[in-house]
């Protein structure tokens, strides 16, 4: 479409792993979520939408062997049981906004009962009107597990 030049198109298969640095591995996992693109195409002036990009999660590995799943954006999947008994992550980023992702149950859904990581920050909520679920939702759906919820707001750095 002409809107990125090709050789600027990283490839990075749904699956894989890449070493971005010594010591560091990057394991593409699958994520379920749509993709639209909606651009003013310069040949006929008109807006189109087209299906754009898969969605990924990741999962990070560190030197010390400290395991992130940064989950993108993401709906509620059964194989997440399977991504969470396969890498188990220690440290989860989940999104909770719901609408475009989990809502604040479903994310709760899916650490408490699959995938059981020491730590979770959650994500993408509040971002616009669209995506109302909220912190306190997911504490409240969170409450009685031993999950560690670690909030964070824009600019905020924590250390492991």
């Amino acid at each position: 479409m002409g809107i990125l030049p090709a050789d600027l198109g990283y490839r990075f298969n749904k699956t894989g792993r890449v070493t971005p640095a010594p010591g560091i591995k990057v394991t593409a996992v699958q994520a379920e979520h749509s993709s639209l693109l909606v651009w003013k195409n310069p040949a006929t002036d008109k807006m189109e939408s087209h299906p754009a990009g898969e969605p990924m999660g990741f999962i990070i590995e560190l030197e010390n062997g400290f395991k992130i799943w940064h989950m993108g954006d993401t709906g509620l999947f059964s194989d997440m049981k399977f991504i969470g008994e396969h890498y188990k992550p220690d440290l989860v980023m989940v999104p909770i906004g719901g609408n475009f992702t989990m809502a604040p149950d479903d994310a709760a859904f899916a650490l408490r009962t699959w995938i059981k990581p020491k730590m979770v920050i959650p994500m993408h909520y509040n971002s616009n009107p669209m995506t109302k679920g909220t912190l306190a939702e997911f504490q409240e759906a969170m409450k009685g597990s031993n999950i560690k919820i670690i909030p964070m707001t824009e600019g905020e750095t924590v250390q492991f």
